[in-house]
């Protein structure tokens, strides 16, 4: 019966999955952009399931005049007049529904279209899923969308692969805090909650996890909205969320915690922002490097014994000043302890060279380990995307909570091994104390290098080309003014 029913759900979530994204091609007809469809959705799917939870009992969370009986009763303009002004009253509250509905604003023009999404909606019962149901035919909605390049919101996205090979690694315990400053929709938050979640029946312990445990934010209103219902819909923060819409680099952390995972934005900081130097005084070195704020903010973050699993550029491991003495910081007063190198291919912003740094604040580097899953490897996000099982040599070879058992596969008769271990001394004596290594030689070939590939080659470089011109617009503007 167990199996019957298991498949029951699967089938449930891709039918319902289908329907939703078969919806927004429809609107997409009418002119509605999917972000924005994934945004709509988002309002009237929490308005709907609060309806179905009062009709259960449980109470509401949405004050009378703003329910979802208030909008379906209606039709035409009225109908969609009156979702605007759901929208208008609801951005303005407290708690859950004010994250939720952070900025919120139509934007489906169509009261036909409005029709159509709302109707779709109401043919379901969506509060009566399990938890995890739910939750996944959200996800795959969100990653969908991550993969449409015309609603650009690859961006927020971290491969899934990427993120279960961290969290095994890092190994998250139930009674522990987990924080992500640059959270998305909620990637890592959800894979350490579900590798948490499976460790106690106390329901201490669970309400624990549920409500404290977890933490993140983002700048980036659209994306706070999406995290939120995607925790809300695995029963996560169902009174009020964890996850603020803020400039985690802009202040202190209000809380250390145990774990932080995450993937910060790479390339500059949004147009506008303030000077980070200027903000704070609890960071290591003044810089305007995004990526290597976010690095010493987490290092900042970390309770006594915490670990992180960061995903960075390549130039973290070599920008010179402010990122030599952050790696110097790094070996001398963190343990970082090993370094995974990635291939191009695994992400949706194409080109980017970024590797996982797994470091703790407990005593100084005695040795950093590294794995090469780049050199010779090829991925693409269609015809080879990278999965967890890629990523299970390195998985294994991390020896997560037993790392004294650590043995490498390179030596003088195995020169492309890809796991190696580098003594401190050394790194703190090469050049700028650069961490970027390589060591596997290959024999690459054109012929072997599909035009995907080449393109993504191309974007790499692209990528390096903006950055360099975007650093001299900035010397440019400092000798201007």
């Amino acid at each position: 019966m167990a199996n019957k029913s298991s498949v029951m759900q699967v089938n449930t979530s891709e039918n319902l999955a289908k329907k939703v994204w078969k919806m927004a091609d429809i609107l997409a007809a009418s002119g509605v952009a999917y972000t924005d469809y994934i945004t709509q959705l988002t309002y009237l799917l929490f308005l709907k399931m609060d309806s179905e939870k009062e009709s259960y009992g449980l109470g509401s969370a949405i004050p009378e005049g703003s329910k979802w009986k208030d909008i379906i009763c209606l039709q035409g303009p009225d109908q969609l007049q009156k979702y605007e002004k759901v929208l208008d009253d609801l951005r303005k509250k407290d708690g859950l529904v004010g994250t939720i509905f952070t900025d919120a604003q139509n934007k489906i023009s169509k009261p036909a279209s409005l029709a159509k999404l709302i109707e779709m909606i109401d043919n379901e019962n969506w509060f009566g899923l399990e938890g995890d149901l739910k939750g996944a035919i959200y996800e795959s909605i969100l990653e969908k969308n991550g993969q449409d390049k015309k609603s650009g919101a690859g961006q927020y996205f971290t491969p899934r692969a990427l993120i279960g090979a961290m969290v095994d690694c890092i190994q998250p315990l139930i009674t522990e805090t987990v924080a992500d400053p640059a959270c998305g929709t909620g990637g890592f938050l959800l894979a350490a909650y579900d590798y948490m979640r499976k460790q106690s029946q106390s329901q201490d312990k669970i309400d624990f996890l549920q409500t404290k445990a977890l933490s993140g934010a983002d700048i980036t209103p659209l994306v706070v909205t999406l995290c939120s219902m995607n925790l809300y819909l695995h029963d996560i923060g169902s009174e009020t969320t964890p996850i603020q819409c803020r400039d985690s680099l802009e202040s202190e952390p209000e809380k250390l915690v145990d774990v932080v995972l995450a993937n910060p934005p790479f390339g500059a900081r949004p147009a506008g922002s303030g000077d980070i130097s200027s903000m704070r005084d609890d960071l290591f070195v003044s810089t305007n490097n995004n990526q290597l704020n976010f690095l010493q903010h987490i290092m900042v973050m970390l309770k006594d014994g915490g670990r992180a699993g960061v995903v960075l550029p390549d130039n973290v491991l070599f920008e010179d000043k402010a990122g030599e003495v952050l790696r110097k910081k790094l070996l001398k007063d963190f343990n970082l302890h090993t370094i995974l190198r990635l291939p191009t291919g695994i992400f949706y912003a194409g080109g980017v060279k970024a590797n996982v740094l797994f470091f703790e604040k407990s005593g100084q580097t005695k040795g950093v380990w590294y794995y090469d899953y780049r050199t010779g490897i090829r991925h693409t996000l269609v015809e080879r995307p990278l999965r967890r099982e890629n990523l299970d040599d390195f998985v294994g070879l991390y020896c997560a909570g037993h790392m004294n058992d650590r043995v490498e596969t390179y030596s003088a008769e195995n020169p492309n091994g890809r796991w190696r271990k580098f003594d401190v001394d050394y790194l703190l004596s090469r050049d700028k104390t650069s961490l970027d290594i390589t060591w596997i030689k290959t024999d690459d070939n054109l012929e072997s290098v599909s035009l995907t590939d080449i393109l993504s080659q191309i974007q790499a470089k692209g990528m390096e080309i903006g950055n360099a011109i975007e650093k001299l617009s900035a010397l440019l503007s400092e000798v201007k003014g």
